[in-house]
């Protein structure tokens, strides 16, 4: 099975981290990425355009650490927030040649993700760390309004509930998954979700109570935070670890992951034969993903290879 459309741009040098396609404008993706793998060097911010040539670099901004995450703002087209491996958030403005606007340093090691809450009327940011602390800021307050303790293990990723104001869930290699309410600093939910550290994990955008998550045994499982004896799902096929897993803003059981196998995985899980396609067209690990909210089955990924790539695969180009 093929991809249809497909664009890619080469970062040399930069081995890309996490992407994400802009809530405002269609085809444009910002992606987060560090020289020497993450282990040594400076990090680049990259905001690219899909166009009909293929894919341009319209603006990029360098940090003197890694950068491995990238979240769009949700009141300012223009903004962005990234997290370093020197413990730091920047935020960037794409209408400015320079940057950062603001540097909020509080984490005392990687800071491994960061989410911008998409509920209305509530502009709020999620930091997860590997001093295995949530933070949570306000992007117009200096410093962080609240500090989440309890993972026994490096966070590594925090995920605002699109549905649920106030609530995220993270990802720790303490083998659980955390549900956090931010008018209670202590944790709401603990999921032990895997025998193994987890990666990655994500919303269903059409049912509050459900959750997926990723991790280094290979699988993903989805969670209804209902009954969290069982997982309501699980799906095997990647072989290795599972980096990042996203659900479908337009298909309430259709989610995609990537892995440390080099490949990108479309599922359905309500049906039979849940792996809809596997993508192998990268050649080294795998770590960002998104799906676009414009364009229904379009695709954006990241890999080590220095590659980012824009396309539709073909299990999403006709309706599911």
């Amino acid at each position: 099975m093929g991809t249809a459309g497909a664009a890619a741009l080469r970062l040399p040098g930069l081995h890309g981290y996490a992407v994400e396609f802009s809530p405002y404008w269609p085809g444009r993706v910002a992606c987060a990425a560090a020289q020497y793998y993450g282990i040594a060097g400076c990090g680049t911010l990259a905001v690219l355009e899909q166009n009909e040539a293929g894919i341009a670099l319209l603006r990029s901004f360098d940090w003197n650490d890694g950068l491995f995450d990238v979240t769009w703002s949700e009141n300012n087209e223009h903004v962005l927030i990234t997290s370093s491996g020197d413990g730091s958030l920047q935020i960037w403005d794409t209408a400015k040649a320079k940057g950062p606007l603001q540097v909020y340093k509080e984490h005392t090691q990687e800071a491994y993700s960061v989410d911008w809450s998409q509920t209305r009327g509530e502009q709020l940011v999620v930091s997860g760390s590997w001093d295995q602390t949530a933070k949570l800021w306000d992007p117009a307050v200096g410093k962080s309004l609240c500090t989440f303790r309890g993972h026994e293990g490096v966070i590594y990723s925090t995920i605002w509930s699109p549905r649920i104001p106030g609530c995220f869930a993270s990802a720790s290699g303490d083998q659980t998954v955390r549900v956090w309410d931010v008018k209670a600093p202590r944790v709401k939910l603990v999921i032990p979700a895997h025998q193994a550290e987890i990666l990655s994990c994500d919303w269903c955008k059409y049912d509050q109570n459900l959750l997926v998550t990723g991790a280094v045994d290979c699988s993903l499982k989805g969670w209804d935070l209902r009954n969290i004896r069982h997982p309501v799902f699980i799906l095997l096929g990647h072989t290795y670890a599972v980096r990042r897993v996203k659900f479908s803003p337009f298909h309430a059981t259709l989610l995609a992951s990537c892995s440390y196998d080099f490949t990108v995985r479309f599922w359905d899980f309500s049906k039979p034969n849940p792996l809809l396609e596997t993508v192998e067209h990268h050649t080294e690990f795998t770590c960002g993903l998104d799906l676009s909210l414009h364009n229904c089955g379009q695709v954006v990924d990241c890999a080590w290879d220095e590659l980012v790539k824009i396309y539709t695969p073909s299990c999403l180009a006709v309706p599911v």
